[in-house]
């Protein structure tokens, strides 16, 4: 559904993005993040058609953007950051007026009607957009995204702000939006991505370092496999044994969390399972399991390492000639100080 390849674009010296290249398939969920000024409102910039390439090339549903703008957009639903509301106006008269800006053929109160239901606005459909709180205004801004039917939405940030009940209900909306649409979701909320989104790529400094399932994301950094045991008997006793296990990298003591039993954290070696001579080497010594478990990196662990190794293998970036595409030379200077305020 979405073919990003060789996407560059640069800010006079400064590169934001660099070859970058992904493809999301109909139907996902896409978690989109990256520290700020990694280069992701660029990137969406340049899916939308909202900010040209200096290379590379973005498909929607096989149309190009630069090529095809006004067709690519029909299947694009965007809600930036700060939601394009009008505040004078009523939910009604605003996506009134987004259903004749898109140019949509469908019946017209049916289908906004249809998406006031699933957004949750019909209780507020004939309310001034100003005097509506904050998470209604968002539901707002995802209600004219929808406006079209579009095959993609791309959300930028579209809980920021929002307190906890809030943010559980347009989380409940987006995951019912993806049931038939590809959905790009930026955010710095972590845990929204392992909550929401099937997938998770990760930019810094204008590259992909990450691209896979939240839950294999901490296979990704590192080859080891880490447990969490509560074993009976005495810690040195334990220890000992754990730390001369072959295939045990380290086991580190966490403390007495029952009477007579300790908490231990196991790290493997790369690519070794020892749960199954652990166990026999614990039985034959009279140290039974209490409890063992898969202790996984979180998703801020994955994202604080990954984006750290790419600042520390960032070597400065020569200038790069690239077959600028001539719109987009007027447009440069423009659009710095918004890639710096990322």
């Amino acid at each position: 559904m979405i073919e990003v390849s060789s996407l560059t674009k640069s800010y006079g010296k400064s590169r934001g993005i660099d070859g970058i290249s992904f493809s999301i398939p109909e139907g996902q969920i896409v978690g989109f993040l990256g520290p700020n000024g990694a280069g992701k409102t660029t990137t969406m910039n340049i899916i939308t058609g909202y900010l040209s390439a200096d290379a590379g090339d973005v498909k929607i549903a096989g149309v190009d953007v630069l090529e095809n703008p006004i067709e690519a957009k029909r299947h694009i639903g965007y809600l930036p950051e700060q939601p394009p509301l009008y505040h004078a106006m009523t939910v009604e008269e605003y996506l009134d007026f987004a259903y004749e800006l898109k140019g949509v053929k469908s019946g017209q109160q049916e289908h906004i009607g249809s998406i006031c239901q699933m957004t949750g606005l019909s209780d507020v459909y004939r309310r001034v957009i100003g005097h509506l709180s904050k998470g209604y205004k968002q539901r707002v801004g995802l209600a004219q995204a929808l406006i079209g039917d579009p095959d993609v939405l791309i959300l930028d940030e579209p809980t920021v702000g929002l307190d906890p009940r809030q943010i559980v209900e347009i989380r409940n909306v987006i995951k019912e939006m993806g049931k038939s649409r590809t959905i790009i979701l930026s955010t710095h909320i972590l845990p929204e991505v392992s909550a929401v989104c099937e997938r998770v790529l990760v930019i810094s400094n204008g590259v992909i370092v990450a691209d896979d399932k939240p839950e294999n994301l901490a296979g990704a950094i590192s080859g080891e496999r880490t447990l969490l045991a509560r074993i009976a008997g005495p810690r040195d006793g334990i220890q000992s044994l754990l730390r001369g296990q072959d295939g045990i990298q380290s086991a580190n003591h966490l403390g007495e969390m029952e009477t007579g039993s300790h908490d231990f954290v196991i790290e493997s070696k790369p690519n070794i399972d020892i749960r199954k001579p652990m166990f026999a080497a614990l039985a034959k010594a009279g140290y039974p399991i209490l409890m063992l478990r898969p202790q996984d990196a979180s998703l801020e662990d994955i994202f604080l390492k990954l984006t750290d190794e790419a600042v520390a293998h960032e070597k400065p970036k020569k200038s790069k000639k690239t077959s600028a595409r001539p719109q987009q030379k007027e447009l440069d200077e423009l659009f710095m100080d918004e890639e710096e305020d990322e």
